[in-house]
């Protein structure tokens, strides 16, 4: 190793160490105040300047994209597995409650993704494709099996779990299951036994 190459070597060192230190105290900065804390704060508690903060993650957007990013793959790889599982509903339901509780993580992230998932230009925009492309094959196995009403979208199944986890930011963790359930059986077909009944009128 020639001398000239190490001290590039200990700049890409220091470099690594910084990105992991804001990405550590930004999750525990998301955590405590939600997606909109301070990030001038992140940066001092991991012990860099704003710039160097900025350096690695040029928005607010980029820096929750790198914090979710094993996340997802998570999230991911678990709808992958839940399309072997014997009940196409129930599969569903537990992707959808996994979900739920991943975008409820940091206060306000519910918000920032549903918008991201219209904005091809926010970093968060293909966290949002893959979430929605892993629910709507789930969601398809459960439409082929009579579970799913024929006009739910995966954009429709999406804004649900959005709004699951947003309720979930709201209310004890319990209710907020208990809602999102609710949430679910809206998306199966309409029959003789769960149509409301005519109004007989006066």
């Amino acid at each position: 190793m020639s001398a000239a190459n190490m001290p590039q070597r200990r700049m890409r060192a220091d470099a690594r160490r910084n990105y992991e230190r804001v990405l550590a105290e930004a999750e525990v900065a998301f955590r405590e105040r939600g997606t909109e804390a301070s990030l001038e704060e992140v940066a001092r508690r991991a012990g860099v300047s704003i710039g160097t903060l900025y350096g690695h993650f040029p928005t607010r957007q980029a820096l929750l994209e790198a914090m979710l990013h094993e996340s997802i793959d998570r999230l991911v790889a678990t709808a992958e597995e839940l399309l072997t599982h014997p009940s196409p509903g129930e599969a569903l339901a537990r992707w959808a409650g996994a979900t739920a509780a991943h975008m409820s993580a940091y206060r306000g992230l519910a918000s920032s993704l549903l918008s991201s998932l219209k904005d091809e230009s926010s970093p968060l925009h293909r966290a949002c494709q893959q979430m929605t492309a892993a629910g709507e094959r789930l969601l398809d196995r459960a439409r082929s099996a009579g579970l799913v009403r024929a006009e739910a979208s995966a954009a429709d199944m999406f804004a649900l779990v959005n709004a699951a986890a947003w309720v979930r930011e709201q209310v004890p963790a319990e209710q907020g299951d208990r809602l999102l359930a609710f949430m679910i059986d809206g998306l199966r077909p309409v029959t003789a036994e769960t149509r409301r009944p005519a109004d007989p009128g006066p």
